[in-house]
């Protein structure tokens, strides 16, 4: 796949959805909440990253910087001038490799943390694959939830930097990590305790306006109702990296008598969007009342 566009192309429903597909085409006066097209880039990472550029121009009123991770996409990891290319992206190691296809299939979340060039031969990621930056966050993460004009976040432990990383058991045996960010992500077992004091830092850094404003923009660029994305914040800079993006997530960090009216708002708010009913006084904002957050 050497575009979105064509990666589009090759996306391939069940019986199941062609028919609902079918029938939201045939009859148009069908509120669908978040159109087949408005979600299509949200299953290919390399759209992804395109997208999370235009974020720089969001960091104008914040002392801190919000972005994508560097990037790279990569057809073969056999290619001959693989290291020459992660050098003009600015990929230092390690590197965090992914699919490009983000869901809906098996395989979308085995991912690799990579060392070295060497350990590239023979990865076992799917291809076309996208090599981000690794960017060390104190093991804290950022799950952001967005519900309509509704902003909902919660605080995760996840991978510790890049020095600890390289003292697990796998990377002194000099193999990459592989693991499925589904199931299980590498932590330091031993300094589990540790790292979990330090990511208090990470908690304190958090510029709460800066992320809701791309939270806003998002949704305006997207033209989605219900959406998530992973936010950390790189150690040494502050920068707030939104690592991952991606449609209709799990929102178990938010509980059922918070999120259940707020979908019900979510697609109240859609439905009249949709009709036309909503003036520009509406527009979605970033008042701290629509910004809820859950330990």
């Amino acid at each position: 796949m050497s575009s979105s566009s064509e990666f589009v192309d090759k996306i391939e429903y069940t019986k199941g959805m062609q028919d609902l597909q079918r029938y939201t085409e045939s009859h148009p006066e069908c509120c669908v909440i978040d159109p087949f097209p408005n979600i299509y880039p949200v299953l290919d990472r390399l759209r992804i990253q395109q997208i999370l550029f235009g974020l720089e121009n969001l960091c104008i009123k914040s002392c801190y910087r919000i972005r994508g991770p560097r990037f790279l996409k990569v057809n073969s990891f056999e290619e001959p001038n693989l290291e020459h290319r992660l050098f003009e992206a600015k990929l230092s190691f390690p590197n965090i490799v992914k699919p490009q296809v983000a869901c809906g299939v098996a395989v979308a979340h085995s991912m690799a943390i990579v060392f070295n060039i060497e350990q590239y031969k023979g990865l076992n990621v799917p291809l076309p694959a996208v090599v981000q930056e690794y960017v060390d966050h104190s093991s804290c993460l950022f799950k952001f939830y967005v519900l309509g004009e509704k902003v909902f976040y919660a605080i995760k432990k996840s991978t510790p930097n890049a020095a600890t990383l390289m003292g697990l058991p796998e990377a002194c045996d000099l193999k990459p990590i592989l693991f499925d960010s589904l199931k299980s992500l590498p932590i330091d077992k031993k300094n589990q305790q540790v790292e979990d004091g330090v990511s208090s830092a990470g908690i304190q850094q958090l510029d709460l306006e800066l992320v809701t404003d791309a939270a806003n923009w998002l949704r305006s660029v997207l033209n989605l109702t219900i959406f998530g994305f992973d936010v950390v914040i790189q150690e040494a800079t502050g920068d707030h990296v939104i690592v991952d993006l991606n449609y209709l997530p799990s929102f178990k960090e938010v509980p059922d008598d918070v999120a259940i009216p707020a979908f019900w708002e979510a697609i109240k708010w859609r439905f009249k969007s949709e009709r036309g009913q909503r003036n520009s006084s509406l527009a979605p904002s970033s008042a701290d009342s629509n910004i809820v957050s859950f330990p």
